[in-house]
């Protein structure tokens, strides 16, 4: 460019053709940046929106599986409700059962569903992107109801979704003292999501599993020596059990039926409703064998020092009381070997969030469920060899005491339901 006399530009013959190529690099650099900003945003928008159908669609089809429906109608119906019509051209809907990818693959308890979404940009064909497409995939398992043993046959379960660690907090599972858990034919299971302290181990209390049983925790371990644990390392960050569980609960009870003590010999009982209360406690003074039968019992059950009992074919239901069993007691008690309380033995209601304490002499036997889901277990010894022939299940466990204290696991002895029907959002 050169000037003239009046200082005005001369343009030389060209420069005006190249100004404009500059401006019209610019406007493509504009529609670009327009493109990126609303295209790029409509797709981002799009991809959730793709991802949140699958999820749903994913799960109606399990749940409506589940219920027997027409699940991929349903599955549909979902997708449809939530933007994506599968009509071919801006989306595609796939459903596959079982998956034919990833890590479920050929397992017919999971549900896949696939949606790819066509989306027409607005600028995107300037610079030659005329459309975007986004692909998501969601996959549910859907876990039919199953009758059987209770928590995957673990020995010993704590339901409790979280504890603490201090002194004055609830701790999940908790073994200290110098008590000793000798387990054969099941592992120990606990739910407590806390990452420090789900399964913790004080001073000299050891667990020892007789099998190949796991020790398997949702959360963390405070273990301060490891050698008093077998197996160890415990396995940590399992999936959690929902609380409450979804199991079908007992369906037992007494009826009008009242209990009484047989009035000829003052030492049997028969089973039915009782009143426990500080005059007329339970078991009455002087009763040392109970009949078969269910005894639902309002108040504290306690088996003192001293106290004698047998019971063979019964089953206690504590409806709002603690059970306390003392180191001095000669208990023997066996769960119903047929009828919908078989194997069941102690059982304690969800909303009954009281103790059982568990102890007995050299001749004390349990065999059956001990289930108090809402309830506090304390498991403080047994000189007994025979020991719990249970699954022992509470909503918190705690282990103390001297002794060593045999469990041995069979579900042939326990207590088993119907596991509820789950649904599963997996991948």
């Amino acid at each position: 460019m050169i000037y003239s006399a009046s200082k005005q530009p001369i343009y030389k013959k060209g420069e005006r053709g190249q100004a404009i190529i500059l401006i019209v690099f610019s406007i493509i650099g504009l529609i670009g940046m327009t493109a990126l900003a609303i295209d790029g945003g409509n797709a981002l928008i799009d991809r959730r929106r793709t991802e949140t159908a699958a999820s749903a669609a994913a799960l109606t089809a399990a749940l409506e599986r589940i219920n027997g429906g027409d699940w991929r109608s349903a599955a549909l119906a979902t997708a449809n409700a939530n933007g994506y019509n599968n009509d071919g051209v801006t989306n595609i809907i796939e459903m596959n059962t079982p998956p034919l990818s990833g890590p479920y693959k050929g397992n017919s308890e999971y549900i896949e569903v696939i949606i790819t979404s066509h989306l027409n940009t607005y600028f995107g064909p300037v610079i030659g992107v005329p459309r975007v497409t986004n692909v998501a995939r969601a996959v549910t398992r859907t876990k039919p109801a199953e009758y059987g043993e209770m928590f995957g046959g673990y020995a010993l379960v704590s339901l409790a979704p979280q504890s603490g660690c201090e002194e004055e907090q609830r701790k999940s599972f908790w073994i200290h003292s110098e008590a000793t858990i000798s387990l054969t034919g099941g592992g120990i299971f606990v739910n407590s999501n806390n990452p420090d302290c789900a399964f913790m181990q004080f001073g000299s209390g050891s667990v020892r599993i007789q099998d190949t049983s796991p020790i398997t925790v949702v959360g963390g371990e405070d273990i301060q020596k490891p050698k008093l644990i077998t197996p160890y390392p415990i396995q940590t960050g399992a999936v959690p059990i929902p609380f409450p569980p979804a199991i079908e609960m007992p369906k037992v009870g007494c009826g009008s039926k009242t209990a009484a003590v047989d009035e000829f010999t003052g030492t049997t009982m028969s089973p039915g409703k009782w009143d426990s209360t500080e005059e007329y406690p339970f078991p009455p003074e002087g009763v040392t064998t109970l009949e078969h039968g269910t005894y639902c019992i309002t108040g504290d059950v306690i088996f003192g020092g001293g106290t004698k009992l047998e019971g063979k074919g019964v089953l206690l239901i504590i409806e709002n009381g603690n059970l306390l069993v003392s180191g001095g007691a000669e208990v023997s008690l066996t769960a119903p070997h047929n009828g919908r309380e078989k194997g069941l033995l102690i059982y304690m209601p969800i909303t009954n969030r009281k103790r059982i304490a568990l102890n007995g002499g050299p001749d004390s036997r349990f065999r059956g469920t001990i289930f108090a889901p809402g309830g506090d277990i304390r498991i403080n010894g047994m000189d007994s060899k025979y020991g719990f022939h249970s699954q022992i299940i509470g909503y918190y466990i705690e282990v103390d005491g001297q002794d060593d204290i045999p469990i041995f696991y069979n579900d042939n002895e326990n207590f088993d339901t119907y596991n509820m029907p789950e649904v599963f959002l997996s991948e």
